[in-house]
């Protein structure tokens, strides 16, 4: 029997469909892998922003964790919000014993709405706990920022600060350019220790839907890794998916706020 490249994504629920679990599942699917999940936390969210967040309790998380992971051989993980340092201790604890080869983890602080989604007592549990366990990370700017401990000069280059935190933290990390300005966005991955890096340019695509693209890329990062290409391919190719998605969906309009990308590009190029 052939088997599916299989990821397990650990995240929150997005009631309006454009992140979290939704939109992982999504780009985990459009990329080839068969998505599984462990949902943290329901939000009530749509475009606009974030109107409220059901924790999830803590033994159910672990036990969808369990269930998943007893009986599916999963080939990569890409964890999301994760909410309170509580949760941050039960999805290390939970996933450790099974040995995943491929862990991606984006450090979901705030919405692409600015809401917080990451409880500030969190933010020492995830440096100390889960970054220690990630194959990537994948934070934004402002994500960087908040695990440096520190602002972004312009007069440093972006590179140079994505090898800092490289070293600081001991994982290799795509830091994500979106949130600066130019013509081109330019992601870098940096691999830890060796400290090779690749760029990923794209032109920058003028659109305000970019809700979740931050859950897709990773997703799509983590669907590549289990399908067994390696970092740097699969970083390629997770970068040219997700800014296929975010072209093909800027004409678009869902909900009154920041939109989702198209997620089944290849769908709408085969029709």
């Amino acid at each position: 029997m052939k088997k599916y490249p299989s990821v397990l994504t650990i995240a929150g629920s997005d009631s309006g469909g454009g992140a979290g679990i939704q939109a992982d599942i999504k780009a985990i699917s459009a990329c080839g892998s068969f998505a599984t999940s462990a949902i943290t936390a329901i939000t009530s969210q749509n475009t606009i922003g974030v109107q409220s967040i059901f924790p999830i309790p803590i033994e159910h998380l672990a036990s969808q964790i369990q269930s998943v992971l007893s009986d599916i051989k999963i080939d990569a993980i890409k964890i999301g919000m994760l909410h309170s340092s509580q949760v941050i201790q039960t999805v290390v604890t939970q996933i450790t014993p099974y040995n995943i080869p491929n862990i991606v983890l984006d450090p979901v602080m705030v919405a692409t709405s600015g809401d917080r989604l990451l409880q500030e007592e969190a933010i020492e549990s995830l440096k100390k706990i889960a970054l220690p366990i990630a194959t990537v990370i994948t934070p934004n700017l402002h994500e960087a920022e908040i695990l440096m401990g520190e602002k972004y000069n312009p007069a440093e280059s972006f590179k140079d600060y994505g090898i800092r935190l490289c070293n600081l933290y001991k994982t290799s990390i795509l830091l994500k350019a979106g949130h600066l300005d130019g013509e081109y966005s330019i992601d870098y991955l940096i691999n830890y220790p060796t400290q090779q890096t690749t760029e990923l340019p794209s032109l920058r695509i003028r659109t305000k839907n970019t809700h979740g693209t931050g859950c897709s890329l990773s997703s799509a990062l983590a669907s590549f890794l289990a399908q067994g290409y390696s970092l740097e391919e699969s970083a390629l190719k997770a970068k040219n998916y997700i800014y296929n998605a975010i072209k093909l969906g800027a004409d678009y309009q869902t909900g009154n706020g920041n939109g989702p990308v198209n997620h089944f590009l290849d769908l709408q190029i085969s029709s």
